[in-house]
Formats: C-alpha cells, sequence, structure tokens
C-alpha cells in the first residue's frame, strides 16, 4: 500500500492544477472488477467507462440531485439544471436550445471554458461517427452538421434540429456527451489522428472533477482532484482505482482496510458484509436491464422461434435464490420498471421446457443445436447464471459452449457481430422509454448488437422521437415492448440492481443512471 500511494504521489508532480492529497483521508482506494478500456468517451459504453466518463467528462446539464428516505442522493428526472451551460433556453416548437456558457470554468489543464470548447467536441464526436454522432442523428435526427451547430458568441452555442424532439433538453445530462478542452486536445492532434483519439485512449482534457494522471489497463487508474472545479474543489483529492478481478480479493481487501470502496460483488458476499462492523453496503434497485444477447442476423436465431424457445428455458426461480439471493428483479420488458411507460403486461416466459421444445421443432431444430455464449473475465455472476443456463438448455437439446473473455475481446466481438450468444448488461441513461428502445432496438442504432430488425418497431421509435404528445409516446412505447417481447431479441434475464460495500467512514454516495459512482460526492469522516 504505502508503495501504490508513493507511485501516486509521483504521478502528481509536476501539475500544478491538482493537489497532492496530504492523508489517507483525502484518497480513496477504490476495487474493481476491470479498469476502463479506453479514457475516450466516444469508445463503446461498458460499465467501466460509464464511471470513468462520471469522473473526467463534465456535461452541459444535469439532473438536480435530491435525498429521498434511504439516505441516498438521487437524479430529479424532473427537474435539469445547469452544469457547463449556466442556462439554456428550447425553442417553443422545441426544434433549437440554445446554450449560455458558464463563466470562470476551468479544465485539468488550465484552460477556459469557451464556444470554441464546445463546438471542438461537438467536431470531433460527429466526424468520428461513434457515441456522440450516434445520438444527434438517432435521437435528434440531425443530417447536417452544419445546419444543426452555431457558435452564436464566444459563450454561447445553439443547436438546431430537423424537427421537434421531446429530448431535446434531456440529452445533454447523457454520460457520453462530455466536453473537451480544445487547447490541451490541440497539443495531441497529427495530420494522421485529427482528433487524438490516440493520445485520448490514455490520457484526459475536460472540464471535470478530475483528471486521469496514471492509466495503465489491466492494473490501475490514478485521478487527480481539478482544484479549480466549478462546483468546488473535490474533497477526496486522489482515487486510486485497483483492478481486482476476483469479487473474494475485493472482499477481503475491504475487510483488511486496504481499499475504501468495493465494487461489483457477488450478492452472498455483500450479505456477508452487511452484518460487518466498519462496512456499509449501499443498495438501489436501479435500471438495469442484463440479458443474452441473440446475434438476430445469423442461424439459428434469425427464427423468432428459437429465440422464443430459449426464454421458455430459463430458471429464473433457480438463478433468483441461487446467484442473487432474491436481491434481484426478473427483467420482462425492454424498458427499465422505473422510467415512465414501462409495460410488462403479456410476458409470457414461464420456464415450461415442453413449449421450449415445441418451438424447436417447429423451427426445425427438433434435436436441438450447439452454440457459443460468450461472458466477461472475472465476472463471477455471469459465470453463475451461464453454468444455469447451460444445465437448463440442455434439456430441449441446446448445447451452451461457454467462452469466458477479457472484456476488451468480449466487447470488439459483439459490436463485430462476431458472435451468436453473450452476456450484456446496460440501462438507459436517459429515462424515457423511447430513448431506451432508440438504443438497442432501432434497427439502424450504433449499439443494436442483437441486430434485431422489425419495421414497426423503428416507425414507432422514430415517431416517438419526434412528437412532444406524451399521451402518443408512452402509447407507441407499450406497443413496442409488446412487439419486442413476442419476438424475444434477447433471453430476458433479471435486474440486479446497484450496490456498493464501503468502509465506513466513507460516505456520500448517490445514484446516478449510468450507475456509475461520482467519486465528487465521496468524502471520509
Amino acid at each position: 500500500m504505502a508503495a501504490l500511494l508513493a507511485t501516486a504521489l509521483l504521478v502528481s508532480a509536476g501539475v500544478p492544477q491538482f493537489a497532492a492529497a496530504q492523508d489517507r483521508s483525502e484518497t480513496l482506494i477504490v476495487a474493481g472488477p476491470r479498469t476502463p478500456e479506453s479514457l475516450d468517451q466516444e469508445y463503446p459504453p461498458t460499465e467501466a467507462t460509464h464511471e470513468m466518463r462520471r469522473n473526467l467528462y463534465e456535461r452541459l446539464l444535469a439532473y438536480e440531485m435530491v435525498e429521498r428516505d434511504d439516505g441516498i442522493r438521487y437524479e430529479d428526472f424532473d427537474s435539469i439544471v445547469g452544469a457547463l451551460a449556466e442556462s439554456w433556453e428550447v425553442s417553443d416548437d422545441n426544434t433549437s436550445i440554445t446554450f449560455s456558457l458558464r463563466d470562470g470554468v476551468i479544465s485539468t489543464a488550465g484552460n477556459e471554458l469557451n464556444a470554441d470548447d464546445v463546438m471542438w467536441s461537438f467536431e470531433r464526436g460527429w466526424n468520428l461517427e461513434a457515441n456522440f454522432h450516434w445520438y444527434m442523428t438517432q435521437v435528434l435526427k440531425i443530417k447536417s452538421f452544419d445546419e444543426a451547430f452555431e457558435k452564436v458568441d464566444d459563450m454561447t452555442v445553439r443547436v438546431t434540429i430537423p424537427n421537434s424532439s421531446p429530448l431535446i433538453e434531456d440529452l445533454w445530462v447523457n454520460n457520453d456527451l462530455g466536453i473537451l478542452d480544445s487547447v490541451e486536445m490541440a497539443k495531441h492532434t497529427t495530420d494522421q489522428d485529427p482528433w487524438g483519439s490516440r493520445w485520448l485512449a490514455t490520457n484526459s482534457a475536460s472540464f471535470g472533477p478530475y483528471a486521469a494522471t496514471r492509466y495503465a489497463p489491466g492494473q490501475e487508474v490514478i485521478y487527480e482532484a481539478n482544484e479549480n472545479y466549478y462546483r468546488g474543489a473535490p474533497r477526496i483529492k486522489r482515487v486510486i482505482f485497483r483492478e481486482m478481478p476476483t469479487s473474494s480479493n475485493r472482499v477481503a481487501a475491504l475487510q483488511a482496510g486496504a481499499v475504501d470502496v468495493a465494487e461489483w460483488l457477488l450478492p452472498r458476499e455483500l450479505s456477508f458484509l452487511e452484518k460487518m462492523p466498519g462496512v456499509e453496503v449501499q443498495q438501489v434497485f436501479g435500471n438495469y436491464i442484463h440479458r443474452v444477447e441473440m446475434n438476430n442476423e445469423a442461424e439459428p436465431f434469425d427464427d423468432p422461434k428459437v429465440r422464443e424457445a430459449l426464454n421458455y428455458l430459463v430458471p429464473r426461480d433457480q438463478i433468483s435464490q441461487a446467484v442473487y439471493h432474491g436481491t434481484a428483479r426478473p427483467t420482462h420488458s425492454p424498458v427499465s420498471e422505473i422510467y415512465p411507460g414501462f409495460t410488462d403486461a403479456g410476458f409470457p416466459y414461464e420456464y415450461n421446457v415442453e413449449r421450449a421444445k415445441e418451438l424447436l421443432a417447429e423451427a426445425g431444430h427438433e434435436d436441438g443445436f450447439t452454440v457459443e455464449l460468450g461472458y466477461r473475465t472475472g465476472d463471477q455472476l455471469e459465470e453463475e447464471i451461464a453454468v444455469i443456463l447451460q444445465t437448463a438448455f440442455a434439456e430441449a437439446g441446446v448445447t451452451l459452449e461457454l467462452s469466458r473473455l477479457p472484456a476488451s475481446t468480449l466487447v470488439e466481438r459483439y459490436t463485430g457481430g462476431d458472435i451468436p450468444m453473450y452476456f450484456f448488461r446496460d440501462m438507459a441513461i436517459v429515462p424515457d422509454a423511447a430513448y431506451g428502445a432508440n438504443l438497442w432496438l432501432n434497427s439502424e442504432s450504433l449499439i443494436n448488437y442483437s441486430n434485431y430488425k422489425n419495421e414497426e418497431v423503428d416507425q414507432l421509435i422514430d415517431a416517438a422521437l419526434t412528437t412532444i404528445d406524451q399521451e402518443k409516446r408512452i402509447a407507441d412505447m407499450e406497443r413496442v415492448q409488446k412487439i419486442v417481447v413476442e419476438e424475444a431479441p434477447w433471453v430476458f434475464l433479471f435486474n440486479p440492481g446497484y450496490q456498493l460495500a464501503h468502509r465506513a467512514n466513507v460516505k456520500g454516495f448517490s445514484w446516478y443512471t449510468p450507475n456509475a459512482n461520482n467519486w465528487y460526492d465521496f468524502y471520509k469522516n
């Protein structure tokens, strides 16, 4: 531990905008299953990258935080507040939003925010055709950068879209839409890499509460506080995030006091830690949808009957008790049940081997088939579920070949359509049924990795993204959920909630829709 802290001090040397932590009370040591695969917000979203973005990048808008009866602060989905934008104005027809930037916002590199930073961030995201581009084209339906994005003056930026959008405000709270320090980024661009992607994969340059001063994939990430952060200097000056793939090792480190926070522990371990003096466990139901995605374009999953059959083979009661110890809720819809527009009406998939066999026979697979199922190395929860599914699916002649893969390899394979079945745990950051459906079910979506396609679903989603008639939007989304459940592009599993274990002197846990810890909120007694 002394060596680790010494390393952190050496890394921070020569970076004057960061205050060196004076003692352990200002340092937070975190154990998690994996480091982020990249520090670039344009990298495909994963749990590790969501947390990184929450701490390195700052957005234009945010939700107001409110404390509930459990003592945890949550986002208030009905109250948007300014972040980098001090104020904003939406046109009467919801076709434009004008951001007035906050004065005196300083980046981790010491540069002051202005409209050029915002415009450069927008232009970078548009040209890389990854996350930002997808949000702009698929959610806001923008077709031309020059027609949509305008620098009004040095502290004002306007975004104009082709049609009305009910999400023209809410979208900008998204974790993936951080603003970069264009002055610092200009030092790291080249003719071959005009957007600094190579440098940003392992470094940071933004206006958030922290900067990454050490990034060692597979080992650790060190975050140093931005003493000039616009909301005030963070109380935690240094966060040392250590990769510990095995959950039991994270538990042992927390017990011994070697780490302050342990992420992604197994339910049985959390039950044990709840009873331990000096340790506290936070549990939030949240908005996760954990499933097994199938490549709907590849045999045998191009036949909906096969996909339906597998849903009848999931022993949900067994998984609930043996894996989750009763703490998770079965997923009955592609929309989170805490979001407006959710419905689970008509979810038919109870455990029924005979019905599964009938459907497989109708699809021409009366003898079953063999297929690969991928999950992440070090994710014991997914491994336990995979073993249960392997046994259950065999009852209908379906043989699962389990592939335990490094997270980056699994991401590469499912984004490339190179794996037939894989575990996928994600959530819709913006609390809106159409937004979530558009993420995973619109055939044009960047992250519709299951390659699901239904023309009516596409039309209903697009309609819900371009009307401000909330009653119609809800009706359309209920129809989408009914169709999707019937066609079963995924094997529906559970919402596992979000849990965090920490030493009792660590305070400030808050819950955000990305299920990502914001270290700015944390402090030590």
